[in-house]
């Protein structure tokens, strides 16, 4: 049993993409892992969603005017102006509730960051093996970096938020250019866990990003799509998050190895 993981685990490496089900799988199989995991869910949970209530009163008391009454024409050229208004104020309410999500999300991951390095540094060790790269541990020195690490990350959500929320005005184009934005800010987050634990720097994780951009679209899509689900992303962001850290992780190892 010993060797055929072994055996996978080294054709995995070889494939050099390691797909989600993999990354599930390796998941489930150890216990401490997915202790951890449902934890760092209640806690990200919990967290999301009172800030995302806050994020979307907020957004409601600085936007609430912009779509209260449709314009007043008519005419054919009225029609065609009250059937953009409302479709420019649907647009409005889907980005604004993701950028809400995301507002929420970002003190939900800064304020959990230690925990999911600590997630990320485990599957590591179990997936590296004997190749995994004993650091300092836990100490008090490294819970503050990991929470200053998570903060810029955190930082570089709020400009993503606010260049996403204005690119939203773009037609067609503009939709376009906030899924690509979520999607590789997305990989960002997740990259984070794996590279903090190597003390890289801001610019380092976001280099990475860029160098490797398929790998890093394959990682943040579906993260990506999970956020633009209104109610629901609150639950599946949560839950899915210690998977997708692993995945990411796992990922990460495997491509630092092939470099």
């Amino acid at each position: 049993m010993q060797t055929t993981s072994s055996e996978n685990t080294t054709s995995r490496r070889r494939a050099g993409w390691i797909p989600l089900t993999f990354a599930a799988s390796f998941l489930l199989r150890h216990v401490k892992l997915l202790a951890w995991s449902l934890l760092l869910v209640l806690v990200t949970g919990l967290l999301t969603w009172l800030g995302y209530q806050l994020a979307v009163d907020l957004i409601g008391v600085l936007t609430g005017h912009f779509f209260q009454q449709a314009p007043a024409v008519t005419g054919i050229r009225g029609w065609f102006l009250v059937k953009g208004w409302f479709v420019l104020k649907i647009l409005f309410l889907f980005v604004s509730r993701m950028a809400a999500f995301y507002l929420a999300f970002l003190v939900a991951y800064c304020a959990t960051t230690p925990g999911y390095i600590f997630l990320s540094t485990a599957a590591e060790k179990i997936y590296a093996g004997s190749n995994f790269q004993v650091d300092a541990g836990l100490t008090a020195a490294g819970v503050i970096t990991d929470l200053l690490e998570g903060c810029k990350i955190g930082a570089v959500g709020i400009l993503v938020t606010v260049v996403a929320l204005f690119a939203n005005f773009i037609p067609v184009v503009g939709q376009v250019i906030v899924f690509l934005i979520y999607t590789f800010y997305s990989a960002l987050m997740f990259v984070d866990y794996p590279a903090s634990r190597h003390r890289w720097s801001l610019g380092r994780k976001i280099n990475w990003v860029r160098k490797n951009r398929s790998r890093s679209f394959r990682l943040g899509i579906l993260p990506a799509l999970i956020s633009m689900v209104p109610l629901l992303n609150i639950f599946f962001m949560a839950l899915f998050f210690p998977l997708f850290t692993v995945h990411t992780t796992l990922n990460f190892v495997a491509l630092q190895e092939q470099d």
